[in-house]
């Protein structure tokens, strides 16, 4: 039962981590190869001569240097035909030789240099007349190529950045798995270390911890702890929490694996669970599964919100965004960022496809009293969607005996 839970200790459960037995493979300098044809090719059918790409999982997923932007330009120049070039500050040379996954000549610029004139002039360089900028180029960026290189025109950059990164490899997939492995084996050991008057600061010290004990990339755990009414709170509430006999415990947190990343969400009670929160729970795990049996190639991502609303309104909640209900989409891509293109939502038709990974979390918001949310992932599969893992069982029972 649900009130079995805990029993352990925090010091107990990261004694017995250890580093994660059988690690997915790095990606290859072929790989990312293969990731730059693909961006030339679809630089042709938006009509660009190269695309720029600003430090950020974008910059990793091309070049495996996985930066995150600052003040200073770190860019990727990739025109339509030929290889790449950089662009990097001279003071941190050493440090992108040690990053760069792929062969590329690199430009540099001092402190005092403008990187965009240096930029502007290898776009004169090879020849570009119009450029597709990477969607998530800071405005500053943007704005100072923009001036430098003010003959150029330029072009969003969207179709090629999403159209590349939307679709997983079998080695993405992988890197994936083992994340979320990761971050369940965190949660069912969360789930053992709660007892009465724990703070939810103390749950989320531990699950950073936790992955920090099984090998996930430095600090890039994340955790939302929410208890009793905080969980009606799709991201919480700011304070301190502590837990009580009855609460609903909504744990949502994730990790890296070589930049790729985890995101899983359980929700189970401490204690005997009422009689509404095993209706709403129950209710809950039906829109999931609902939209997980409705992915197919083809389908457009829309429709998977669609579904999991509808079973929501059959039941009484909503209509669309109304509370109670499901006040956000039913999902979101996931990669390299934890939120990327496409969405399950209203309003995204891109058709789903295989290689796809999306989360799957239409969350029952009870406004001041609870909420619900399960959180998994999958992946779209030629004929359908495969999870990464395993759903909730129950709400009794909160990780099946294989996970």
């Amino acid at each position: 039962m649900t009130q079995q839970i805990g029993g352990s200790t925090a010091e107990a459960e990261l004694a017995a981590l250890r580093p994660w037995a059988n690690p997915a493979p790095a990606i290859t300098a072929a790989e990312r190869s293969e990731r730059m044809a693909r961006a030339q090719a679809l630089m042709g059918e938006i009509g660009a001569d190269a695309i720029v790409v600003g430090a950020g999982p974008s910059l990793r997923y091309f070049t495996g240097v996985g930066w995150n932007a600052t003040e200073r330009l770190v860019a990727m120049i990739l025109p339509r035909a030929g290889g790449p070039i950089m662009i990097c500050p001279r003071f941190e040379l050493g440090s992108l030789e040690a990053s760069l996954g792929i062969e590329a000549p690199i430009r540099l610029w001092e402190e005092h240099e403008s990187p965009y004139a240096l930029a502007a002039g290898a776009l004169a360089d090879l020849g570009v007349k119009t450029l597709a900028i990477d969607p998530a180029l800071p405005f500053f960026a943007f704005d100072g190529l923009r001036l430098a290189a003010s003959g150029v025109a330029t072009v969003n950059g969207a179709p090629v950045i999403d159209g590349c990164r939307m679709i997983k490899s079998p080695a993405e997939l992988a890197l994936m798995s083992q994340a979320k492995a990761m971050t369940l084996e965190v949660h069912r050991r969360a789930a053992r270390i709660l007892s009465q008057g724990i703070t939810t600061t103390a749950v989320r010290r531990f699950i950073d911890q936790a992955h920090r004990a099984l090998g996930a990339d430095d600090g890039s755990s994340f955790c939302a702890v929410q208890f009793g009414v905080g969980s009606a709170y799709p991201h919480g509430l700011p304070g301190e929490q502590e837990l009580s006999l009855g609460d609903i415990v909504l744990i949502d947190t994730g990790c890296k694996v070589a930049g790729y990343n985890s995101d899983i969400t359980r929700t189970y009670v401490f204690g005997e669970p009422s009689a509404e929160q095993r209706r709403v729970w129950e209710i809950e795990k039906q829109a999931q599964a609902a939209a997980f049996a409705a992915v197919k190639p083809g389908v457009p991502c829309e429709e998977i919100d669609a579904v999991a609303r509808r079973v929501l309104e059959a039941a009484g909640f909503g209509p669309g965004y109304k509370l109670p209900g499901l006040p956000h989409r039913t999902g979101h891509g996931i990669g390299l960022a934890i939120h990327e293109a496409p969405y399950l939502v209203r309003g995204d038709k891109t058709p789903l496809a295989p290689g796809m990974c999306f989360s799957n979390e239409p969350m029952i918001v009870l406004p001041e009293t609870f909420g619900v949310r399960l959180e998994d992932h999958f992946y779209v599969t030629a004929d359908g969607a495969a999870w990464f893992t395993e759903p909730q069982p129950s709400l009794d029972q909160p990780f099946s005996e294989k996970n």
